[in-house]
């Protein structure tokens, strides 16, 4: 999933290529990836874009007109620049298109998302606030006014595990699961350790934390083109989606935790006292096969040393009458 530093490389490129430049036309070509009505879409045509920012993963594209073009990429979405733009709208159909926006000189982009669990959405609004997802948002951390103190009272109280709480989008806006897992290792922190139980020196690490990993990967990103942006994530992340290699700090094998539609990765030696992680589900899948296995008594002769399934079973797997 595009997270805060790939969402705010995007809007610096369309800034660069978008501002200025009136709109031709815009299409959803998924009859699910446009979640308002009113105003129509056909309200874009015309108008010239004058600015685009970002409220946590979410994208915004203001119009001279007072309107704003909200895209969420969800977990598998993505922005793809294109120089020239067929004329004809999209045709709505299987393929991972999902909306196109068209520029005055051809140029534009398509919002496409891959799989069957179509979660993009695009919302055209005239306050952003109007947004569901961007009216909860927490405060965003790297903004000037995101301080130690704002992080502290954030946690204070909090009986939940800090990697829960830097994603939750309510609390603190832009973070997921690529850049929590980065932030906990460099701040040399359990995932599951719990946000009210950290002490001020505590809050202090994780504040620095926050504030590099996701500077140091906004400068990293800037001017890259959309293209290569997922790419670059990729390889500057250091624990995420690299279990079983070795740690960049300590050398550790990093490890992983994997859940019902999520996996989180660390390093023992560097966040846990060189302690690995409960895995729940997988310890539920090793218990299982003793769980489902039959109950055995002996079997119906007395004379036999095997065993064999409950009655219901017993006519068809050991012939016994």
């Amino acid at each position: 999933m595009p997270e805060l530093p790939e969402v705010e490389s995007l809007a610096a490129f369309l800034r660069g290529h978008a501002t200025g430049h009136t709109v031709a036309r815009a299409d959803a070509a998924s009859f699910s990836v446009l979640k308002t009505f009113d105003p129509p879409l056909t309200n874009l045509g015309g108008q010239v874009i004058t600015d685009v920012g970002r409220h946590g993963k979410f994208l915004d594209i203001g119009t001279d007109q007072g309107l704003h073009l909200i895209m969420h990429l969800a977990r598998a979405g993505w922005l793809r620049w294109r120089d020239e733009l067929p004329t004809a709208p999209p045709k709505p159909g299987k393929s991972p298109l999902a909306f196109r926006l068209r520029l005055d000189d051809g140029s534009g982009f398509d919002l496409t998302e891959q799989g069957t669990h179509k979660r993009l959405a695009v919302y055209l609004v005239r306050d952003p606030a109007e947004v569901p997802g961007v009216a909860t948002l927490g405060p965003d951390p790297l903004s000037a006014d995101f301080t130690a103190d704002t992080l502290a009272g954030l946690l204070a109280g909090r009986r939940t595990q800090v990697k829960g709480v830097l994603r939750d989008q309510r609390i603190i806006a832009g973070i997921g699961n690529a850049y929590s897992d980065e932030v906990l290792h460099a701040a040399k922190m359990s995932p599951f350790k719990i946000a009210a139980s950290m002490t001020p020196d505590d809050v202090a690490t994780l504040y620095d934390a926050i504030k590099t990993t996701l500077t140091e990967a906004v400068e990293r990103s800037a001017g890259l083109a959309a293209a290569d942006l997922k790419g670059e994530k990729k390889s500057g992340l250091r624990v995420h989606g690299r279990a079983g290699q070795e740690c960049p700090v300590c050398g550790d094998t990093i490890r992983e935790v994997s859940f019902a539609d999520s996996a989180l990765q660390y390093c023992p030696t560097c966040q846990t006292g060189g302690k690995p992680l409960a895995d729940r589900r997988l310890s539920r899948l090793l218990k299982l096969p003793s769980r489902l296995a039959p109950r055995h008594r002996p079997c119906c002769t007395g004379n036999e040393s095997r065993s064999h399934p409950p009655p219901q079973h017993q006519a068809v797997l050991h012939g016994c009458r």
